[in-house]
């Protein structure tokens, strides 16, 4: 199943096959391609090589296990998500060992909330505002800031004019600033 041809596809046509046939070698393609993308999320948030190692093997195996159960549109986006909250998830899980439930009846103040955990919580906050916008300018953010395509690209890629690309790019900063600035009561 590799080779030459299987290269050519994208990863729609790859995450179709996957999904007419339910073969993980579909996956093993798709994934062969982010794999120094997922390990460059991993050492941006780790800043480990052995750790974002391990996370890149975890982040392919969950993201196995999920494809299984849902289809996904935009992949590339979508993975990069799974990827930033599994590195977030692993943060978190070091600060914050679980240890025996006495030592944490015996400290009875509670530590302020620690940077990260506050960074973590704005980007949820990002993430349900993202979904509150139109399905194109939610498209059309995902692939400008997440993936750094260009207008140009945008454009090829949904079938916009570039004159939309802009709008749908300048109005979903706005609606996104405006929903960020109702704060946590929103969401």
């Amino acid at each position: 199943m590799t080779g030459p041809l299987h290269n050519s596809l994208t990863d729609k046509e790859l995450l179709r096959h996957f999904y007419a046939d339910h073969d993980n070698q579909w996956l093993g393609l798709l994934l062969e391609r982010y794999t120094l993308l997922l390990y460059g999320v991993s050492m941006k948030y780790l800043k480990n090589q052995e750790e974002a190692r391990d996370a890149v093997q975890q982040i392919f195996l969950k993201t196995i296990v999920e494809l299984h159960k849902y289809e996904v549109t935009y992949f590339s986006s979508w993975l990069y998500m799974i990827a930033k909250n599994h590195c977030l998830m692993m943060l978190r899980n070091k600060k914050f060992p679980s240890g025996p439930v006495d030592e944490l009846e015996e400290s009875p103040e509670i530590p302020e909330e620690p940077d990260f955990l506050k960074k973590e919580s704005r980007l949820q906050q990002l993430e349900l505002a993202l979904k509150e916008l139109s399905p194109e300018q939610n498209q059309c953010i995902n692939l400008f800031y997440l993936q750094k395509k260009s207008y140009q690209e945008i454009a090829s890629e949904t079938g916009f004019t570039l004159l939309q690309v802009k709008s749908y790019i300048q109005n979903g900063k706005r609606n996104l600033r405006l929903l960020m600035e109702k704060g946590a009561d929103k969401f």
